[in-house]
Parts: structure tokens; C-alpha cells; sequence
């Protein structure tokens, strides 16, 4: 540590040497040692004080006048071999005294310790702190001075000195560490409204698409105020496709929408599904006003369109269901009857209205028939579970399986989940067919030697009165550790009741239970909800996954994820893997764990104790260290 040392009298100097050298040479150092340890009570001494060696990190610089010492100081800060401590004397002719000295190197450095060593001043102590203060930087030693008065000073505050540069990095760092953050945090949400916007709307028009629509009807049904919900096709829009091209389809497509949307404008709603395939909500009195609405938005399509210099003749035709205000309504059913309604559009001849009346709904009878055959088939034996491996990322380790419901009925053959999910969830039949997937999840568990398995709950599952104590009673009531059960939920299963939810969460999260969330990135996603709630897992939806290679924004996004669900402590699961190229991508980018079809397909509980017990996706673990030579067991169980 740099010392400066500013007297005009020679033997000044002398002692200041006397004092130092001693020091390194152990004679004064050892003195003062033991000086401390009596002083701190330390019976070895070995802790109140440096050891003397120590003492020779003192680098002494001497100046004879005020003027000769400002320079050094300047010199100083110019090679950034900076002085700790000055012990200046007050008089000093015929050059400036201690006090301007002083001044002057304060205003050069500010973090350097001034020590004022005097037998008399013409100044009182009070003005020269206010010439070279802060007045815990400015210290007085009275002359003659005492050696070790001199060097506890010296030590004291070049300890000081070091200690204040050590903070005022880690206090630099540390903000640095902020901005970064901030930046972070900022790429985050832009990348969060690309991933809301994206989830929200079609790429072709950036109208809204099926998920938003999806919510509007939903929150119109909540309403229970009259509307319309319509669905419109482009008549014979395949042959403009065949003819002009896609690209000409395309910009048709385009067209189109802006017509619709101007039509809209008057507080409607519109989103394109997908295809040539649209759909509006809007508030009406009644069936007449929808008809002569729908009409309206058919004669505003059915004109022609100068595409890429070719004259194109579209059309369109409509199927609306009228919801009354007051009516039970949901938005699935509304939805399928409108779509029926633009199916006998089309087989009436194309180009017209159709309003939706109970004698289109043949589906009707089916469903009624798949609600009364659900509850038997339970009881029949006709359900099962089949299983889907979730892997780690960097050995193919088989952590746990993902449990799938199929049904498979003697009179109509393999149901769709997609199909009598729905119906069950409409009726109590969810609860029943949700506690016999548990029950069945939990045996079949037990036969694994430590994966966990994670289960589906529907929206009027989640909501169920006493959720958590439910779940509890049929997990550790058969012995198994709630650790290794994995409740999988999606947003909008907790979105009408945020609150309720995250409570219900943070229970079940204190009983031990893994919490995933599952297609993430597609529902109400946001850092608030990923803050308010219990998690353990996120699930990357497979959309995302899908156009990583087709879409700069979806890896964009997939990249995002995965940093936000290693920052927040998360696993972060990428569902639909379908192709090398997706897993080698995933596994760079950090993804935790993987899903999907390239690794294995969902398989029956026998294949599954299997593959537990194996643990690895490949056949070798030694092939996990050759990059890109992995051999996943989907050949297997494909």
C-alpha cells in the first residue's frame, strides 16, 4: 500500500523511515503486535494484527514541500498506483502549507486518507477539515509523534482504504449485474408480447386466429347477452388455389379479411380459423338482424379481386347460431352448431345463409350415446392408460412418463380423446373417469423403480370443491410419494379464478406434489402468472417446438422459455420432439427435458416398466458423449 509522507524538516523524514523499517525487520512490528493483542484480548496475538511482513506492503513516498507532493499525487492517479494514506505537516516554508496541500490533493483524489502531523498550527482542526474534509477522511497526529501511534494510523487506514476500493467494485459489479438484468428482463417481455401476439393471431393476415376467438366466444357466452356467432367459407377457394397458385390463394385470403374486418368495425369480432375458413361474433337483437348481417358480409365478398393482375371471382357462405341473452350456453357447442349451420350452407347450393336449428345436429344422438357408454366402459374395463417417457436432456434419462387415457369400445371402436373428454366434462363424468385415471396412474407407478408420472386435469377438475385433499387421499393412501405424481394443468384451468388457484397450487406444492404447466406460450402466459404460481415444470407447446426450424420467431421464443425456466429454477419440457433436427436444437438451446414421437410413442404399461427399468432412451450410454448419434427406442414402441 502507497504511503505519502510531506515535511520540510530532513529528521522528519528520518523517523518516518525509523518507523516503517523497523517494522519489515520484525523489531517495532513485533512490538506493536503484541501491543494489539493485549489491547482486542487476543492470547496468541496472531489475530489482532498483521503479521510484521505484512507491514512491508508500506510503500513510502517522501516530499519535502506542498508543491513537490500534489504532483506525486497527480502522478499517481495518472498510472493508477494510487496513494492510501498522506501524513503532511502544516508548516512547510517557504512553499504552501499543509492546509492548501491538503486542499489541493483532496481535490485531485477524494478517497485518499489525509493524516495532519503537527506540533502547532496556524489553523484550527475545524478549517482544515472544511479546506481537505470529508471529516471522516482528514485524521490529526500530534509531533513528536509516537512509532506506533504512526503505524496503527497506517495500518487502520490503508485497511480503510483497500476496503472502500473493494466495495466500490463489487458496487460497480453489482450494477453492471443490474443492467444486465434489466436488458434481460426487458428481451423478455418483447419476447413475451411476440409470444402472446404470435399465440393470438394468424400469420397470414395477423387477424385474430382460433385461440382468440376461442376466448371471445367464451367471454360472450359469460356475457349472456344475445349474439350471433357465424362461420364463413370462400366458395370454391381450392380451384383459385389450383389455378392462380398459393401464393395468389394467399393474397385472396388477405383481401378478404380486410373486407371482414372493415365490416366488423362496428364492434364485432373476427378471426380467420385457419384455411379459407372465418369466423365473427356480434351483438344482435335476433335471428333476423344475424341473417341480414350475414348477408351483408356475403355480398361485400362476393366480388371479384384483381389478384397479381388476375381477375378472381370469390363468394362466400355462412352458417350462424343465434345464443339468446340469458341462455346456458358453451362455446364448444356454440361453435360446432354454427359449423353445422355452414355445412348445410354449402350442401344447399353455396353463396347463402344458413341459421342453425336442432334438426342439423345429428351429432346430438352420438353424444348422448358416447355419455351413456363412457360411464359403462369405466365399469367394463374398456378404458386404459397408455404412456409417453419425458427424458432428460443430456443422457436420454427416463425421469418420468407422461399417463394418456384411450377408450376403446366394443360398439364404436377406438374414441378419440378429443371427442369424449369434452362430453365427459360437461357431465359429473369427469370426476369419475378423473379418479379412475389416478388410481390407475398410481398403480402402475409402483411398479417403476423411482420415475414420476404426471396426469392431465381438466378446468372442472381443478375447480373441484376440496381439490387437494381429493388428490392427497388416493396418492398417499396407496404409499406413494406425492413427489413422484405430477399434477399437469393448463391456464385456463386456473385463469377464472386466479387467486383461488394459486392458493390451491401452493398446497399441493406444500404436500410434496410436482406442478407442470402445460402448453406454455399458448394460453394467458405472462411473468406474472409464472411469479403467482407454484411451479415446478413449464411445457413448451408443441406448436412452438414445430416451427422452430420454419420460423425465426419460434425459436426465438423456444429460446426464451427455456432461459426464463432456468432463471426462475424450472424444468422446462419441449412436448412434440418429432425430429432429430428438434432434439439436437432443444439440447443446445438448454432444454431440460424432452417429449414426443422421435424419442417414443405413447405405449402400453408393460413397455413402459421396461423402459423404466432401462432408464435410458438409447441402447448405449456411451453413445451420449458421440454428438448427434442417438438412437432413441421408438423403433421400439413406434
Amino acid at each position: 500500500m502507497r504511503i505519502l509522507i510531506v515535511d520540510d524538516e530532513p529528521a522528519m523524514h528520518d523517523s518516518y523511515r525509523q518507523v516503517f523499517g523497523a517494522s519489515r525487520k520484525g523489531g517495532q512490528g513485533a512490538a506493536l503486535s503484541a501491543m494489539a493483542a493485549e489491547l482486542f484480548g487476543d492470547e496468541d496475538g496472531d489475530a489482532a494484527a498483521p503479521p510484521a511482513e505484512g507491514d512491508a506492503d508500506f510503500a513510502c513516498t517522501h516530499a519535502s514541500q506542498g508543491l513537490d507532493a500534489v504532483e506525486e499525487v497527480r502522478a499517481s492517479l495518472d498510472s493508477g498506483d494510487r496513494f492510501a494514506v498522506a501524513f503532511i505537516d502544516v508548516r512547510m516554508p517557504p512553499g504552501i502549507d499543509g492546509k492548501e496541500t491538503a486542499r489541493r490533493i483532496r481535490a485531485m483524489d477524494p478517497d485518499i486518507n489525509i493524516v495532519i502531523v503537527t506540533g502547532y498550527s496556524d489553523f484550527s482542526p475545524i478549517e482544515i477539515s472544511r479546506a481537505a474534509g470529508p471529516a471522516d477522511k482528514i485524521f490529526y497526529i500530534a509531533k513528536p509523534f509516537q512509532a506506533e501511534e504512526v503505524m496503527q494510523t497506517a495500518r487502520a487506514l490503508t485497511g480503510r482504504w483497500k476496503a472502500d476500493h473493494e466495495l466500490r467494485a463489487a458496487r460497480v459489479a453489482l450494477a453492471e449485474k443490474i443492467d444486465l438484468l434489466e436488458e434481460q428482463k426487458l428481451e423478455l417481455a418483447a419476447n413475451e408480447s411476440k409470444a402472446v401476439h404470435m399465440a393470438n393471431h394468424d400469420s397470414l393476415t395477423d387477424a385474430p386466429n382460433r385461440l382468440a376467438f376461442t376466448r371471445a366466444l367464451a367471454e360472450h357466452v359469460r356475457d349472456r347477452e344475445t349474439f350471433a356467432m357465424v362461420m364463413m367459407d370462400l366458395d370454391r377457394f381450392k380451384t383459385v388455389n389450383d389455378t392462380f397458385g398459393h401464393l395468389a390463394g394467399d393474397e385472396l385470403i388477405r383481401m378478404v379479411c380486410e373486407i371482414l374486418h372493415a365490416e366488423m368495425s362496428d364492434g364485432g369480432f373476427m378471426a380467420r380459423l385457419g384455411g379459407d375458413e372465418f369466423a365473427m361474433l356480434m351483438k344482435v337483437s335476433g335471428e333476423d338482424e344475424a341473417v341480414m348481417r350475414c348477408e351483408r358480409l356475403i355480398r361485400a365478398c362476393s366480388t371479384s379481386f384483381k389478384v397479381f393482375g388476375h381477375s378472381v371471382q370469390c363468394g362466400a357462405s355462412v352458417g350462424v347460431v343465434v345464443v339468446e341473452a340469458g341462455a346456458e350456453g358453451d362455446p364448444v357447442d356454440v361453435m360446432r352448431r354454427s359449423d353445422l349451420a355452414l355445412n348445410e350452407a354449402k350442401r344447399a347450393g353455396r353463396g347463402i345463409v344458413r341459421v342453425f336449428d336442432e334438426s342439423m345436429d345429428e351429432s346430438i344422438r352420438f353424444r348422448r350415446l358416447i355419455e351413456s357408454g363412457l360411464s359403462q366402459a369405466i365399469r367394463n374395463g374398456e378404458l386404459k392408460l397408455v404412456f409417453q417417457p419425458i427424458v432428460a436432456r443430456e443422457k436420454l434419462e427416463v425421469t418420468g412418463f407422461e399417463a394418456l387415457l384411450r377408450w376403446h369400445s366394443p360398439e364404436y371402436g377406438m374414441i378419440s380423446p378429443g371427442m369424449f373428454i369434452p362430453i365427459a366434462e360437461e357431465s359429473n363424468l369427469i370426476h369419475e373417469l378423473g379418479d379412475w385415471v389416478i388410481d390407475e396412474a398410481v398403480r402402475v407407478l409402483q411398479t417403476w423403480p423411482g420415475q414420476y408420472v404426471s396426469v392431465n386435469f381438466s378446468p372442472r377438475q381443478f375447480r373441484r370443491s376440496n381439490f387437494v385433499g381429493h388428490i392427497v387421499e388416493r396418492v398417499q393412501h396407496r404409499g406413494v410419494s406425492p413427489q413422484r405424481f405430477q399434477i399437469e394443468i393448463t391456464e385456463t384451468a386456473i385463469f377464472d379464478d386466479a387467486e383461488r388457484a394459486a392458493d390451491t397450487l401452493y398446497r399441493l406444492r406444500q404436500m410434496g406434489f410436482r406442478i407442470a404447466l402445460d402448453d406454455f406460450g399458448t394460453g394467458y402466459s405472462s411473468l406474472y402468472n409464472i411469479r403467482k404460481f407454484a411451479l415446478d415444470s413449464l411445457k413448451i407447446d408443441r406448436s412452438f417446438v414445430d416451427g422452430m426450424g420454419k420460423e425465426r420467431e419460434s425459436a426465438a421464443i423456444v429460446h426464451s422459455i427455456i432461459h426464463l425456466g432456468r432463471a426462475l429454477g424450472l424444468e422446462v419440457v419441449a412436448e412434440g420432439v418429432e425430429t432429430e433436427t428438434q432434439l439436437q436444437a432443444l439440447r443446445v438451446a438448454g432444454c431440460s427435458h424432452l417429449q414426443g414421437y422421435y424419442l417414443a410413442r405413447p405405449m402400453p404399461e408393460e413397455d413402459a416398466l421396461f423402459l423404466a427399468k432401462a432408464r435410458y432412451m438409447i441402447d448405449d450410454e456411451a453413445d451420449v458423449e458421440e454428438e448427434g448419434e442417438f438412437e432413441p427406442r421408438n423403433g421400439t414402441y413406434g
